[in-house]
């Protein structure tokens, strides 16, 4: 393998990807619409829309963003071009983390060799495996500064986790958890919450270690909740499950770029990653309602108190960055306890039926 090379990018820009669910309008279930939708794109949108690895699901891409409203136009034009074509197909386009009743097994791997190899390799744990997510990359300008940020975001990961979570149902059952999808995507391999690197040194002599074993082929086969990104240039972040508006994917959008450009020059103690991952279920069981523990000191705050601390703790970044009017929906979500997982399962409660929450869901991406 070559020297791996950290493409630094000279400004905080943002890309932002999209894993999106397909439905069949008439069955509400997820159906392979994806070949055809595929098909339909343009050229003009080929770097927008883009395959996933089973043909129930798309993925939607911004370009290189130097804003948040600049994401906001970007994810507008193409969810709205996406969701225009598969209507037209009888379709529907379906923004949360898991859908609520229909099984793995029934999804259909899309044509290409890498998944099909994914997939053969994975057995059982990847026909499960039937999540869709929101990843954001942030610019870094330094390889040594990206594995500094890296480690420094650990922390923050599972507060990320508790204002996204999206996915409390599975194959038709109440999984009892606001983030089902988290735990289904800590079976794969080379999943989870990642250890610290030392320095940039220390990253590549373990992708170089990994490729020469042949358990990966490049960095993109590595799916921690937050990884370095040498071709991009980004330091990206994985462990959000998707949200069901996209109010809520641009603020949390605006707080990531903002808390990336508050650590990058932050000397961060090493948390013991035991802590963290507690932490992390305890977005993943309870979302807002679960419990912080700091990685420090041990002291305890609702993940509702520590997400707002947070919010403060970034807001000067986003002053500088003029992306507070993104920002401040944050302290909203929190005053409402309102994430995806939440309406997913007050409107269930109230209705009993998958159909018509899925409908009422369905509608309020773009509201």
């Amino acid at each position: 393998m070559e020297k791996l090379i950290f493409n630094k990018s000279p400004a905080p820009t943002i890309g932002v990807e999209l894993e999106i669910q397909l439905l069949s309008r008439e069955t509400m279930a997820l159906a392979p619409f994806a070949p055809a939708v595929l098909d339909m794109v343009p050229d003009n949108m080929i770097e927008r829309i883009k395959p996933e690895f089973i043909k129930s699901m798309v993925e939607i891409n911004t370009g290189i963003c130097s804003s948040v409203a600049e994401v906001e136009r970007d994810l507008r034009a193409s969810y709205s071009w996406l969701n225009d074509v598969v209507e037209g197909m009888d379709g529907m386009l379906y923004p949360v983390s898991l859908h609520p009743f229909s099984r793995g097994a029934d999804q259909e791997v899309a044509d290409k060799e890498r998944y099909r190899q994914i997939m053969d390799e994975l057995q059982l744990v990847g026909r499960r495996f039937i999540t869709q997510g929101l990843h954001v990359h942030i610019g870094v300008d330094d390889e040594e500064k990206v594995i500094r940020i890296n480690n420094n975001l650990r922390i923050y990961l599972p507060i990320l986790l508790a204002i996204s979570t999206s996915s409390p149902f599975y194959e038709g059952e109440d999984t009892g958890l606001m983030s089902y999808r988290s735990k289904l995507f800590e079976a794969l391999p080379l999943a989870g919450m990642p250890d610290s690197l030392d320095n940039w040194a220390e990253f590549e002599k373990l992708i170089k270690l990994f490729s020469s074993s042949g358990i990966i082929e490049s960095v993109k086969d590595i799916w921690w909740d937050v990884r370095p990104h040498p071709d991009f240039g980004t330091v990206e972040i994985r462990i959000c499950d998707l949200p069901y508006c996209l109010n809520d994917i641009l603020a949390l959008t605006a707080l990531i770029q903002a808390l990336v450009i508050t650590l990058a020059d932050v000397d961060v103690p090493e948390p013991h990653i035991q802590i963290l991952r507690s932490d992390k279920w305890q977005a993943a069981r309870y979302g807002l309602d679960g419990t912080y523990a700091d990685p420090f000191y041990g002291k305890q705050c609702s993940m509702k108190e520590a997400a707002h601390n947070l919010y403060k703790f970034v807001r000067p970044a986003a002053e500088i960055l003029k992306s507070t009017n993104y920002l401040d929906e944050i302290p909203q979500i929190l005053e409402k306890r309102l994430t995806g997982a939440h309406i997913q399962k007050r409107l269930y409660r109230e209705g009993g039926d998958f159909n018509k929450m899925i409908h009422s869901m369905a509608g309020m991406f773009l509201q």
